[in-house]
């Protein structure tokens, strides 16, 4: 079967977690991506937090599958020459260093524009044009100044970052639909564009119902949300789904710190709600009987459900209320996670061999195509694919490829 992007080639000079991870998805769609790095180290994330001394950390493993490794000293004058012959050759150009670093190195999309103009170049930034451009950006400032900071937690405590990654995977994921747009547009202009992303606007972009509450706001409470007090910003509002259908998570039992269950309360499912937790006695009680008479009193609708979750499992909760239809979900941390049976049984987590670490587990890849099936394949090596690189797409001799070993281009 073939892949979807097989035939494409992408040069990828990314590092740390938002560039590799959209590069990772090109190479589980088939593209064949070569990941530049600098010899001797390469990409800073292959040390940091290692749990095994001189192996590839997880964090490198469990972003760079599929890829083949190449290192080059750019800064040495055949590397820069190897290199832009690479880039000739190539459909797609990542990277995601500090602004205008490879502009400082002579890789300036005006010429590339001359040199490739067939190449997509695609960035991702802390922020775009405008006061912030120059700044620098991690993960949590882009959660910060993206506007997820101040919307996550609970009223009476501090601004508080999400434990999924949405400013680098999350940037990740709209650079990639911007490449594979590019990639399409391709095909009828025949040039290769400027593709961007800024991680601000990525975390923006995911709290688009925030800002849709920030204009509601302006005209009164926002009723859905449990606060008491409302000032002129969408506040923190715990657990609470803040949309159409009112929602939070339940404590269960045995009540470790997970043993949780968030449950949404639709108004066609009320009646058997209150017979499966035995408060029959509300039916037809006009304090409850509509969706706008509960909003009057969440906290107290969710402490009565919660009365009843909390003496029994999450898994219990989870099988009961979907055999009624109620809107459900067990809060899953870590170990159920990689221990799933579905999650492994559909590919989403996954055991990978390593010639060094051995097996370790990663997570698979959530795009399905039924003409294009994904597998995940372990990271490379530093330098693993040097030789079969320049020798396969640049045609080099083997002598060549050594004597540059000897002088540390590669």
């Amino acid at each position: 079967m073939s892949k979807a992007l097989e035939g494409v080639r992408v040069l990828d000079m990314t590092h740390v977690q938002a560039g590799p991870i959209c590069t990772q998805m090109l190479a589980w769609l088939g593209a064949d991506v070569i990941k530049v790095e600098p010899p001797g180290r390469g990409d800073v994330t292959r040390q940091q937090l290692r749990d095994i001394p001189d192996v590839d950390s997880l964090y490198f493993t469990m972003l760079n599958s599929n890829k083949r490794s190449l290192t080059l000293d750019i800064k040495h004058e055949r590397g820069r020459e190897i290199l832009w012959e690479l880039l000739r050759r190539s459909d797609v150009l990542v990277e995601n260093f500090g602004p205008g670093a490879l502009d400082r190195q002579g890789i300036s999309w005006e010429l590339l524009q001359v040199e490739a103009p067939r190449l997509i170049y695609a960035s991702i930034k802390g922020f775009g044009p405008g006061d912030y451009q120059s700044a620098k950006a991690y993960e949590t400032i882009a959660q910060a100044m993206g506007g997820a900071m101040s919307t996550t937690g609970f009223e009476d405590g501090p601004p508080t970052s999400t434990g999924a990654q949405i400013g680098d995977s999350g940037s990740a994921v709209h650079l990639l639909a911007a490449i594979l747009a590019a990639l399409l547009q391709r095909q009828t202009t025949g040039r290769g564009q400027r593709v961007q992303i800024a991680m601000q606007h990525a975390v923006l972009n995911l709290c688009r119902v925030k800002i849709r509450d920030h204009q509601r706001l302006q005209r009164g409470p926002l009723k859905e949300y449990p606060n008491r007090e409302f000032g002129a910003a969408v506040p923190r509002s715990g657990n609470a789904s803040g949309g159409g259908q009112p929602g939070w998570a339940l404590r269960c039992s045995p009540g470790g710190p997970d043993d949780f269950i968030y449950v949404i309360v639709q108004p066609h499912v009320w009646e058997r709600l209150l017979r499966q937790i035995g408060r029959e006695d509300l039916l037809g009680d006009p304090a409850w009987e509509t969706p706008e008479a509960r909003l009057q009193h969440l906290d107290e609708m969710f402490a009565m459900i919660e009365g009843w979750t909390s003496r029994h499992t999450k898994w219990e909760v989870f099988q009961q209320f979907n055999s009624i239809d109620i809107p459900c979900g067990p809060v899953f941390d870590t170990g159920d996670l990689v221990n799933d049976r579905s999650l492994r049984e559909s590919g989403m987590i996954v055991e990978v061999p390593h010639p060094e670490r051995g097996t370790y587990l990663t997570v698979g890849c959530p795009l399905r195509l039924s003409d294009s099936a994904v597998e995940i394949g372990r990271s490379p090596l530093l330098g693993e694919h040097s030789g079969e690189v320049l020798q396969e797409v640049l045609g080099l001799e083997a002598a060549e490829v050594e004597l540059m070993r000897e002088q540390g281009v590669v």
